[in-house]
Order: C-alpha cells, then sequence, then structure tokens
C-alpha cells in the first residue's frame, strides 16, 4: 500500500490562499474535502497542512485494488487520522468515513481530495451531508505568485499564455511542454472514467471550439453543428468539462433567482494557458494582437475574482448582466450592495468605458451599488465616483464577499 510519511514534503511550498480557510473548517468538520483541476496543488496542500495525517493515495492501483478489496483495512486503527487523495477512484470507502466519523467525533478527522467535482460531490451529498466542508482549489492566483522573481516583468499576457499551474512555476516547465501532455491525460484518463465517449479525437476537437467561445454564451446548436455531433451529446460534454475542472459556466444575473439558471451562461476555462494552447498560440507576444485577447483577458480576470471567492471558502456567487437590448456587464457580485464590473483589456483608461454604467443607471435604477472598472493598465484611481481598477491590484482593490461563519 502507498503511505508517504509527510514530513518528506517534496519542496518549499509557495504559501497558498486557501490555507486559512481549509484549516478553520477542519476545526469544525470531521472531514474536508478539496476538490480541484488536476495538478492545481491539492496533495501538497493538504499534506503539508496535515503532517499528522497517514496520506493515501488512490491514484496508486495497488492502493486502489485493495481499497476496493478489504475497505476496513484502510482504516486499521482507531481514532487514525487519513488523507484520502483522488478519492473519487474509491466512493465506496465515503459510506466507511460516514460511520467512522459520527461515532468517533473527530474534528479534522479525514482530509479527502478529488479532481472530479460532479461525482465527487453528488457522493458526498448522498453519504456525508452535513459533515464535510467542501472547498475548491484553482491553480495560482496572481497574489500567490507575484513574489516570485521569475514573473516580476510579467505583463498580462504573459499570465494568459503562462497560465497558473503550479508545476510551470515550482518547476520552471514551458507551457508548450506542460499542456500537451495535460490535455492528454484529462482526455485519456478522467474522460473515460466520468462517462464512456467513444471517439476521443472529436471530444478533443470540441475542447478546441470551446476555447474559441471563451466568453461567449454557450451556443448547443452552433456547438454540435461545427462538431457534428447531437445536441444532448454536446450538453453531456459541456458537463465532462466541468466536472473535471476545464470550464466553469457563468450564468446571467435576474432579481428573480430561478431565471439565472435558465438562460444560456458563458463559457470560462480554469486557467488561460490551456486556452491559449488549445487556441494554437505559440507566446505571449503574438497575443498582443490576437482576435481574442479581449476575450483571454476577461476570462483572466474573472478566473481571479473566482480564486478569491474559493480561497475564502464562499461559493461561486458571481454572474454577469445582459438586459434584452444586449447591454451588458461583465461581473455582478452579491455582497451587502451589489458589485457591478467592467472588464476592459486597454492598457490606458478611457471614460468611454463607463458608458454602460451610465446607460444602465438610467435605464436599470442601478442605484448606489459599487461600479468598478478593471482594465489592463498599472494604476488603480478613483473616476467620478467610479472605481479604475488596475488588473494588478485585484485582490487588494477589488475585494469581493469574504466567508462570514
Amino acid at each position: 500500500m502507498y503511505i508517504c510519511n509527510t514530513n518528506t514534503i517534496l519542496h518549499k511550498m509557495i504559501p497558498r490562499k486557501l490555507s486559512s480557510a481549509l484549516l478553520k473548517f477542519a476545526k469544525t468538520y470531521p472531514v474536508v474535502s478539496v476538490t480541484g483541476p488536476r495538478q492545481s496543488g491539492k496533495t501538497t496542500l493538504v499534506r503539508s497542512l496535515f503532517p499528522k495525517h497517514k496520506y493515501l493515495s488512490l491514484e496508486n492501483p495497488e492502493t486502489r485494488i485493495i481499497a476496493l478489496n478489504d475497505p476496513k483495512s484502510i482504516f486499521d486503527r482507531k481514532d487514525q487520522l487519513l488523507i484520502l487523495d483522488e478519492i473519487q477512484h474509491v466512493p465506496e470507502l465515503l459510506s466507511y468515513i460516514q460511520v467512522i466519523s459520527d461515532e468517533q467525533k473527530i474534528h479534522g478527522q479525514f482530509i479527502l481530495t478529488g479532481s472530479q467535482s460532479l461525482l465527487l460531490s453528488e457522493k458526498i451529498s448522498q453519504t456525508l451531508a452535513g459533515r464535510t466542508a467542501i472547498l475548491k482549489l484553482l491553480p495560482f492566483s496572481l497574489n500567490e505568485i507575484d513574489n516570485l522573481k521569475q514573473v516580476k516583468d510579467f505583463s498580462y499576457e504573459d499570465y494568459i499564455f503562462k497560465g497558473f499551474f503550479p508545476r510551470t512555476y515550482d518547476q520552471k516547465i514551458a507551457p508548450e511542454e506542460f499542456y500537451p501532455f495535460y490535455l492528454e491525460t484529462y482526455v485519456q484518463r478522467d474522460v473515460r472514467e466520468i462517462q464512456n465517449v467513444r471517439d476521443l479525437n472529436t471530444f478533443t476537437n470540441f475542447v478546441r471550439l470551446c476555447a474559441g467561445r471563451t466568453g461567449q454564451l454557450i451556443d448547443y446548436s452552433s456547438l454540435a453543428k461545427d462538431t457534428g455531433v447531437s445536441v444532448s451529446t454536446i450538453k453531456g460534454w459541456i458537463s465532462i468539462l466541468e466536472a473535471g475542472y476545464i470550464i466553469f459556466q457563468l450564468y446571467p444575473y435576474y432579481k428573480n433567482y430561478g431565471k439565472r439558471v435558465i438562460k444560456s451562461p458563458k463559457i470560462y476555462f480554469t486557467d488561460p494557458g490551456l486556452v491559449s494552447y488549445l487556441l494554437g498560440i505559440k507566446s505571449a507576444e503574438q497575443l498582443k494582437t490576437h482576435y481574442l485577447k479581449g476575450a483571454l483577458f476577461e476570462n483572466l480576470v474573472i478566473l481571479e475574482l473566482l480564486k478569491q471567492r474559493f480561497n475564502n471558502g464562499v461559493p461561486q456567487d458571481i454572474w454577469f448582466f445582459r438586459d434584452s437590448n444586449h447591454n451588458e456587464v461583465d461581473v455582478v457580485a452579491e455582497n451587502e450592495l451589489l458589485q457591478w464590473i467592467e472588464i476592459k483589456s486597454a492598457r490606458t483608461f478611457s471614460p468611454d468605458f463607463l458608458s454602460t454604467f451610465r446607460f444602465l443607471d438610467k435605464n436599470e435604477n442601478m442605484g448606489k451599488d459599487n461600479k468598478s472598472i478593471v482594465y489592463g493598465g498599472d494604476d488603480t484611481f478613483n473616476y467620478k465616483g467610479f472605481n479604475i481598477v488596475s488588473w494588478r491590484d485585484l485582490d487588494k482593490k477589488l475585494i469581493i464577499r469574504k466567508d462570514k461563519r
């Protein structure tokens, strides 16, 4: 059985913002689950924060066979503290965890990780409801790596091209080397586990088509036509991408909550470097004149806002707004006041950026809610009551609701 002492952590870990929320919930829940994309740093994080826990990797074939055939042997000692990595491989263990946690009532006894959100969350909702906190760890945020020497002079194009996966920074792996293997691993392993996709080449082509629609409303019929499969297949494949943390969806904001899940969402990727690879972008320089530069910058900013929420242990809770005349605001966040955010890739601020806000102020009665422009420049300031925020200052100047529990 593959057991590794956490005291032998491989290398000095770049501190992760999720650490505080993870430690806090481990003091109040018997089980804490950390989900997120493959190679986002889940294993390194939990092993570094819980050095007294025994570590078992269910990615390891030998451990997985033992867990399937003799699950009681996994829990071989009373009051045992366990990290179970990639729990989605043996979800049957969750029933044992339920019984043990109810009997022993030890906070933070089980730390689970998984890289398939839908499969894991469905099983947890059935067996560990009320017993586990579920946290999400995405690749590095800008704030987590802004002190690294290798990013000292990075532009936002550099970040979009390189992405944020830990290995590309810890081991300095070039994007053109990292992403082909990452995509192949995802398609060959995770996709087969989630659903029996017969034609993986067609599926890969579908993923590339999704990259070309970053920041756009999902048009299932158009994707079906371009991919050569049915609309129902496209909907299933979108779910696969979301389950594997390749994409996330942003839904439209309505005061009537029910409508938020009825109208078409927008599609974004959980790592900009992967989108760049899928689009065939070969360098950060190429991005400066790419036709999707604005959409990719928008993806970068929205992703950072999403990481900020997840790292504080709160749900996604961000949307976009579009009225019947197609006037649109890129991000709406619900705090004590609504927060409206427009995203512009230009490096120089222009008063024209405010035109949508001014129109909606007159026609949608936006009131005194916070209104911000995030743009591609380096200066953050206030302009006639509007917050003008540099993309570099997102985590400092654009604070979205933190967990109040």
